[in-house]
């Protein structure tokens, strides 16, 4: 299955139950890349950013299933400061950050090793060939087995790339940003802060870089596709979003769909890992469903073309 399960919210607004059962389902039909951070979700009031790992690291105690799932988690963003819900002070990307990161990761998730490993945010404070040096040391070591960069630019990618081939060292090999079938206009500002979008640039980028996979987040807007109680962003708010609305409904009626798996199999079948947060076993028997969807060259070509 070509979807990553998002998991910001379990542990906390999704009990440890509904946790387990998200969970099963998910491994049961054939679901395999968890998502999580070290930080998630530390936001919320009274949260520490250890919930999401404690969670999933509780269900692969419980289920003994560590070697059938790929455990990606992230470093950087986890706040130094107790009660911080900004990240004001994040703890960054020195080498010193990494290693502490991975230790505590490795401990809730009941684990002695990552499969995909990210810098969760850029640090441009400290030089590329210390965090990349890390990451590295930490391969090597077999506490990771991938790394990959979340809400980085594509120069920096690019950059980050070269050092790490220049040196030997394991390189990054996961782009994970913000997408979805929807784009907001040119230039405005989300209101997530922390978040980096596709771009055109960005796809041309990893149109030349196969050894690059692109994990997807905020893949079905918290629901804006189908729910009328969760808006669209105001800078979603222009005549392609329209347009590309138009189609979208049209393609999900003709395959006898939902548009959310219209959107998950549009997604996927430009080589995108869509990550899918749930709540409920329900949305995720729907995001189940979208990957048995096929969109034909002819669909994906009236998607494309709507702007």
């Amino acid at each position: 299955m070509d979807i990553a399960l998002g998991t910001i919210p379990f542990g906390t607004a999704v009990d440890l139950d509904t946790t387990f059962a998200i969970l099963d389902r998910f491994a049961d039909a054939g679901g395999t890349m968890i998502d999580t951070a070290n930080n998630y979700p530390f936001w919320v009031e009274g949260r520490s950013g250890d919930e999401s790992e404690r969670a999933i690291g509780a269900w692969l105690a419980a289920r003994g299933n560590r070697d059938e799932i790929v455990v990606s988690t992230k470093v950087g963003g986890r706040p130094t400061v107790a009660g911080d819900t900004t990240l004001d002070s994040a703890e960054g990307l020195s080498a010193a950050a990494v290693a502490k990161g991975v230790e505590g990761s490795l401990t809730r998730l009941r684990t002695d090793y990552i499969d995909v490993y990210w810098s969760h945010i850029e640090d441009r404070s400290v030089p590329l060939e210390e965090t990349l040096g890390a990451f590295d040391e930490l391969a090597q070591a077999g506490k990771v087995r991938a790394i990959g960069a979340s809400n980085i630019a594509a120069w920096r990618l690019e950059r980050a790339r070269n050092v790490s081939a220049a040196r030997g060292w394991l390189p990054y090999s996961h782009l994970q940003l913000r997408h979805t079938y929807l784009r907001p206009r040119p230039d405005t500002r989300l209101a997530e802060s922390g978040h980096r979008l596709v771009t055109d640039d960005t796809l041309d980028y990893l149109a030349a870089e196969p050894d690059l996979t692109l994990w997807a987040y905020n893949t079905l807007m918290f629901g804006a596709y189908t729910r009328p109680d969760r808006p669209r962003p105001e800078s979603y708010d222009h005549p392609g979003t329209t347009r590309r609305l138009a189609v979208l409904n049209e393609i999900a009626g003709e395959l006898g769909a939902t548009p959310n798996q219209v959107v998950l199999a549009w997604l996927t079948a430009g080589g995108i890992v869509p990550i899918v947060g749930v709540s409920t076993v329900e949305q995720l028997d729907e995001a189940i469903g979208a990957t048995g969807l096929k969109l034909d060259a002819a669909l994906r070509e009236r998607m494309d073309a709507a702007r």
